[in-house]
């Protein structure tokens, strides 16, 4: 009896083990996939740019933050207060109305462009957003 009760024991201390490890891997998979798949607007080269999960391409509508922010097309941000500002060069808010500067990328790094929309640039190879051409390497 006592043999059958250390099993029990063990199987469950190793169940909860192997659960516990599951849940700490989800969470950490998780929290790279969000930090891959940051959404912002910026302003870049005097134009309001919209970055998405590794995809930078022009604004092309005004977008509403989660706190109630309105970035427009134009540069200017209204805040669910009324308050109003304009977006300077390298600035970006990301989708809960935070304003930060935007990371420096590498410039080693490869980026990738549309041949017929070069507004359209990316960390990663892919197809276009707007026509759906293969992105190619930037020179």
């Amino acid at each position: 009896m006592k043999t059958k009760k250390t099993i029990i024991t063990l199987f469950t201390s190793l169940f909860m083990m192997v659960l516990c490890f599951a849940s700490t891997n989800l969470s950490a998979q998780a929290k790279k996939e969000t930090a891959k798949t940051k959404e912002c607007c910026m302003m870049k080269d005097g134009k309001m740019m919209h970055h998405k999960d590794g995809v930078t391409m022009p604004m092309e509508k005004n977008m509403t933050m989660k706190n109630g922010t309105v970035c427009m097309v134009n540069g200017e941000c209204v805040m669910k207060d009324g308050k109003k500002m304009t977006m300077k060069e390298g600035e970006c808010m990301d989708m809960n109305g935070k304003m930060d500067k935007c990371k420096k990328s590498d410039p080693k790094a490869t980026i990738y462009t549309c041949s017929m929309h070069p507004e359209v640039t990316s960390d990663k190879p892919g197809k276009c957003p707007k026509c759906g051409m293969e992105l190619i390497k930037k020179k």
